[in-house]
């Protein structure tokens, strides 16, 4: 990784604690991680990693239509999504399978989408996770009105730490060329929403490095918009836990957004159609592998004897039993009934779409009844 004296790490590639005294303020937001989080997290990440190789497997077999992967990008991921509260909503892009992961949305849910068998998977107010976003950087505008709604109801800066509420919003360095996005930075800047603008720069926009994009690093973009930018090291999972705490706080508490550029590394494709071998060489890949945010924190609980052999056999154990439940539940996913389109098009009964759902269950109804013209000119 090129040297950033502004990059906020705290674990070092090796595994080790790092000691820059410009991440002390850092440091001590994730101090009180001990053996047990630092195990969770371990784990959260292990299962994301095998969520992801089972779901590249099943799209793989022609059980899913296609999925976006996100193998490099666990600790980026899982360490922003710990730092948040249950009242905290989420409004990911396609992407965020690790976030999901913590947030406790269903596995098999999670695939629905891919699958073509439902327009999200899951009830977002069950998780406070809006629906996965294919549309790039529209959720931006989605997570900031929601944060300014949040404002508007008196749920931040009230001192109630079960009360005030953050929103989050993630997306890549591609979509942080988007208008949409930019347009989002422009109302949370000049209302002070509670919103932070998760950026993970895992430096391919599909086939566009970076480097065609922006000449200076993405978490500066907030800066132009008047909003904090803080670039961390997206490999390393507490610095990610440690850079959104402060965050979030500074969003619950009437500080208004921050935009948090992830620097990280997408290991794999950007979805199964797509062949990075084409765009990127293989020596980038190798270094990168090098630098696995899954293999730095086992690295750090090695070396900090808080390793264990029999706990990190029950992980892998969990893993297996995850992606045995993918590859049986998945596949019997069934095809929704035709008129479920007419479900949850707006939260309440709307007089069009009843009307066009009662015109298709008429339609449905005689065709099923209509007789096969074949068998009548057979007659």
């Amino acid at each position: 990784m090129a040297a950033d004296e502004n990059l906020v790490q705290l674990v070092a590639e090796d595994g080790s604690r790092t000691d820059d005294p410009r991440a002390a303020a850092y440091r001590d937001r994730a101090a009180h991680l001990g053996t047990d989080e630092l195990r969770e997290l371990y784990r959260d990440m292990v299962l994301t990693r095998r969520f992801d190789d089972e779901s590249t497997a099943l799209q793989r077999q022609g059980e899913l239509g296609l999925y976006p992967q996100g193998r490099g990008q666990e600790a980026a991921q899982v360490g922003s999504a710990r730092a948040l509260r249950p009242q905290d909503f989420v409004f990911p892009s396609y992407r965020e399978h690790g976030v999901l992961q913590v947030r406790g949305v269903d596995p098999v849910d999670r695939l629905r989408l891919y699958r073509g068998t439902d327009h999200g998977g899951w009830d977002p107010a069950e998780h406070n996770v809006q629906l996965n976003t294919l549309v790039l950087g529209s959720q931006t505008l989605h997570a900031t009105g929601y944060a300014l709604g949040v404002q508007r109801d008196g749920l931040v800066g009230t001192g109630d730490a079960e009360r005030d509420t953050a929103v989050v919003t993630y997306f890549g360095d591609g979509a942080s060329s988007q208008g949409d996005v930019n347009e989002a930075l422009v109302f949370a800047a000049v209302n002070n929403a509670p919103v932070i603008f998760f950026c993970q720069n895992n430096q391919w926009a599909i086939s566009e490095p970076t480097s065609r994009q922006t000449r200076v690093p993405l978490s500066q973009r907030g800066e132009g918009f008047g909003i904090p930018g803080v670039r961390v090291d997206g490999n390393d999972v507490l610095a990610s836990y440690a850079v959104m705490d402060e965050a979030l706080e500074r969003a619950r508490t009437g500080g208004g957004p921050t935009f948090v550029e992830a620097y990280t590394y997408r290991m794999g494709a950007h979805t199964t159609s797509d062949d990075p071998t084409r765009y990127r060489e293989r020596a980038e890949e190798q270094e990168w592998a090098l630098r696995d945010p899954i293999d730095r924190l086992a690295a750090l609980l090695r070396a900090e004897d808080r390793w264990d052999d029999v706990w990190a056999a029950r992980v892998e154990a969990d893993a297996d039993a995850l992606a045995e439940r993918l590859r049986a539940d998945v596949r019997a996913i069934e095809d929704p009934a035709p008129s479920s389109m007419f479900d949850h098009v707006y939260a309440t009964p709307q007089a069009q779409v009843e009307a066009e759902r009662a015109w298709f269950t008429r339609y449905q109804d005689e065709a099923q009844h209509e007789p096969d013209s074949s068998m009548e000119a057979a007659r």
